[in-house]
C-alpha cells in the first residue's frame, strides 16, 4: 500500500507513466546539489531515489542531508542528455510545488547517502560505531536490501512448507536446562527462589514432543540462544528455520528441505538444480579438509601418507601426510612463502611445508633437501603437478592436518578470485559419526555427559541402521543417520533422524556417561513421552542468519541481522549487557540461600 496520509507514491513508483501528474512523496534528503538558482535533491525512501527539482530558493534553503520531508510536485521528463541510466527513476524528475520539513537531522556520525554506496566500503567507520548507530547504518541501501531479502526468504519458506502440509507452531523461550552441546543462558525465576529457566539452544526436545503429540509436520522461525565464547560470525542469539516430520526417514527430510531451499533461492531470482549432490563426511574430510566443503572450485587434497611411509624426513614420519597443489605457485617470491608460514601459525599450526617445481624441472624449497632421491623423483607425478607449480604439505594428526590443508585450499582459491558470491555450490554431507572424543583439543563444544565420548550432533540422534545393534560396543566407529546442508563452504543447516525408542535412547545415554537419574532430571519429560507411543520422526534446521548471508553475498552474518551483537556479546546500541540495581538483584532471587531459609 503506497498511498498514505504522507504520500501517494513511493520513490521508485514515480515513472514515465506519471508525467504531467501531481504526486506527494515522503522520505529523507539523500543529498542536495545547487546549480545557479536551481536546487536538486535526491529524495530517498526504502524503495530507492527520485530527483526533485526546486526553483524556489526560499523553499530549498533549509533543507539538509537526512532531513525528513514531504514533497508535493508534478512529474516531468528530464531534459535530453540529463537522464541517469543507473537509476530506476533516471528518466523523470519531480518539480516541487511545496516542501514540508517533517523532522530535522543533526550532522550524522557517518554518511549513509546512496551517492556513497558505490564508493569504497572503507569510507564506513568501524563496526562498533556502525552498531552503536545501527538505525543509521540500516538506512544504507545495501542494508535495506539485506533486510528485504531476509523478509522475502521467510515468505518463500513459509509458502513452500505450507504447501507441503506443515503447521507453524511456537515453542516456549523459557525452558528447563537440557544438554545440547553448548552453555545455556539462564534466567532466575523470581517466584521460585533458587530456581532458573534456561533459554533454548534450539527447540530440539519440544519439537520431538510435538511429534509425539500427533503434529506430523511442524516448522518455526525459532529464536535460539547459546552462551559460547565469542568467535567471528557467531551470535549469542540467532534464528533458525526449524522443521520436523513424523513417519519419515532421512530421504524424506532431505527431499523436503531441497524444495524449501529451492523456493528460498527462487525468491532472490536464482534457480537451483535438484536433487543436490551428496558427499560422505569421510570423503569431505579426506578430499577437502572440511565437513563443510566449498565446491565452487576443485583442487582436492592429496593424501601422501603411504608415499612417505619410509621417508627419512622426520616431519613426514607422521600418522598423516597430505598436500594441496598451488597452481603456478613457483613464481611466488620467498617473502610470500614466509607470509604463508605466519598465516599457518595464526591458525595454530607450527608452519606450512612446501616445495616448488621450477620451470626447469628442478625441485626446490626447504623440504626438498630432506627427501630421498626416490621421493623427489616421483613427487611431481604423485601430486599431479607441472613445472611452475608449488605444493603445500601438512603432517601430523589426520584431522588437524586435513583441516589446515582445507583452509590452504580455500585461501588459494580466494587469492585467485575463484570465490564468487553469486555462484552457489550446494552439497549434502551425510554419514556422520554418531560420537566424537571429548579430549579433542581442536573442539570447543561442551561435552554432553561424562564419558570419553560425546555426541557429534546431539544425544537424540539415531544410529544408522547398520549400527543399531552394535553402536555402544564400538562408539569410535559408530555412524548416525544425520545430514548437513552446505553451500559455498558454509554449513547452512543440519538434521538427523531422531531416536524414538526408549531402549535405544537409554543405550546412547549410557555411552555418553549420563546416568538414568541424571537423564530423568535433565530431560525426563521427553523419556516419559517416549513411553506413550512415539512415531519415527526426523528433521532439519537451517541457520537463518547464515542462509541469508550466503544468499546476500554478505561477508558477515551481522550484515543480515537488524540488531546484532558485537564481540563478546556486547550491544553497542543499547549498552547490554549491563549491571542491574541492588533492588532488581534482590527481587530475582539470584542470591537465594536455601539454608538461610531453613533457619
Amino acid at each position: 500500500m503506497s498511498q498514505t496520509a504522507y504520500r501517494t507514491h513511493h520513490a521508485t513508483e514515480v515513472t514515465e507513466q506519471l508525467v504531467g501528474q501531481k504526486v506527494k512523496l515522503a522520505g529523507w534528503v539523500d543529498r542536495r546539489r545547487d546549480h545557479g538558482g536551481v536546487a536538486f535533491i535526491d529524495l530517498r525512501d526504502n524503495t530507492g531515489l527520485v530527483q526533485v527539482v526546486i526553483y524556489d530558493e526560499e523553499m530549498a534553503r533549509p533543507l539538509r542531508s537526512e532531513f525528513v520531508i514531504q514533497v508535493v510536485g508534478e512529474v516531468r521528463l528530464r531534459p535530453d542528455g540529463n537522464e541517469n541510466e543507473h537509476l530506476a527513476t533516471g528518466k523523470i524528475e519531480v518539480v516541487a510545488e511545496s516542501i514540508e520539513v517533517l523532522a530535522k537531522s543533526d550532522a550524522l556520525p557517518f554518511q549513509v547517502s546512496t551517492a556513497l554506496e558505490n564508493e569504497s566500503e572503507n569510507k564506513l567507520p568501524g563496526e562498533d560505531v556502525r552498531l552503536k548507530y545501527r538505525y543509521l547504518d540500516l538506512r544504507r541501501p545495501s542494508m535495506q536490501r539485506n533486510l528485504k531479502l531476509r523478509a522475502q526468504m521467510s515468505k518463500a519458506a513459509r509458502h513452500a512448507l505450507e504447501e507441503m502440509g506443515f503447521e507453524e507452531i511456537e515453542t516456549p523461550t523459557m525452558i528447563k536446562s537440557t544438554p545440547e552441546g553448548a552453555r545455556d543462558f539462564v534466567v532466575p525465576a523470581r517466584l521460585v527462589p533458587g530456581s532458573w529457566y534456561a533459554l533454548p539452544q534450539s527447540p530440539q526436545l519440544l519439537k520431538q514432543l510435538l511429534m509425539v503429540s500427533g503434529v506430523e509436520r511442524y516448522y518455526q522461525l525459532a529464536r535460539c540462544y547459546r552462551d559460547e565464547d565469542f568467535r567471528a560470525d557467531r551470535q549469542p542469539e540467532f534464528t533458525q528455520l526449524d522443521m520436523e516430520m513424523a513417519f519419515v526417514d532421512q530421504e524424506d527430510v532431505m527431499a523436503m528441505a531441497e524444495k524449501v531451499i529451492a523456493a528460498i533461492w527462487k525468491s532472490a531470482g536464482y534457480d537451483i538444480k535438484l536433487p543436490i549432490q551428496r558427499i560422505t563426511w569421510q570423503d569431505a574430510m579426506d578430499k577437502y579438509g572440511s565437513d563443510k566443503p566449498d565446491l565452487r572450485f576443485g583442487n582436492p587434497l592429496i593424501e601422501l601418507t603411504d608415499y612417505f611411509k619410509n621417508t627419512p624426513f622426520r616431519v613426514f614420519q607422521a600418522p598423516y601426510v597430505g598436500a594441496v597443489l598451488f597452481k603456478g605457485g613457483a613464481a611466488t617470491p620467498r617473502r610470500q612463502f614466509d607470509a604463508w608460514q605466519d598465516w599457518a601459525k595464526q591458525r595454530g599450526a607450527k608452519g606450512l611445508a612446501y616445495v616448488v617445481f621450477a620451470e626447469n624441472g628442478e625441485l626446490k624449497g626447504p623440504v626438498a633437501k630432506n627427501l630421498s632421491e626416490e621421493e623427489r623423483n616421483g613427487l611431481k607425478e604423485a601430486v599431479g603437478a607441472e613445472d611452475g607449480d608449488a605444493v603445500f604439505f601438512a603432517a601430523g594428526r589426520r584431522t588437524s592436518s586435513q583441516e589446515l590443508l582445507g583452509a590452504v585450499r580455500v585461501e588459494l582459491a580466494r587469492r585467485a578470485g575463484l570465490l564468487k558470491p553469486d555462484d552457489f555450490a550446494f552439497t549434502w554431507v551425510v554419514d556422520f559419526p554418531l560420537f566424537k572424543p571429548t579430549d579433542d583439543p581442536d573442539d570447543d563444544d561442551v561435552a554432553v555427559g561424562h564419558s570419553k565420548w560425546t555426541s557429534m550432533h546431539h544425544p537424540f540422534t539415531m544410529p544408522s541402521k547398520d549400527w543399531i545393534d552394535k553402536f555402544d560396543k564400538d562408539p569410535e566407529h559408530a555412524m548416525s543417520d544425520s545430514y548437513d546442508i552446505v553451500c559455498n563452504g558454509n554449513e547452512m543447516g543440519g538434521g538427523s533422524v531422531r531416536i524414538h525408542r526408549d531402549d535405544i535412547q537409554d543405550r546412547v545415554l549410557d555411552v555418553l556417561g549420563i546416568t538414568p537419574e541424571e537423564a530423568a532430571d535433565k530431560f525426563g519429560f521427553l523419556l516419559e513421552a517416549f513411553k506413550y507411543g512415539a512415531p519415527p520422526h526426523a528433521g532439519i534446521a537451517l541457520g537463518w542468519d547464515r542462509t541469508a548471508a550466503i544468499l546476500a553475498g554478505a561477508d558477515s552474518i551481522r550484515d543480515v541481522i537488524a540488531f546484532p551483537k558485537a564481540g563478546g556479546g556486547r550491544d553497542p546500541l543499547t549498552g547490554a549487557p549491563a549491571p542491574i540495581s541492588a533492588e532488581q538483584r534482590a527481587e530475582t532471587g539470584v542470591d537465594y540461600d536455601p539454608d538461610e531459609d531453613e533457619d
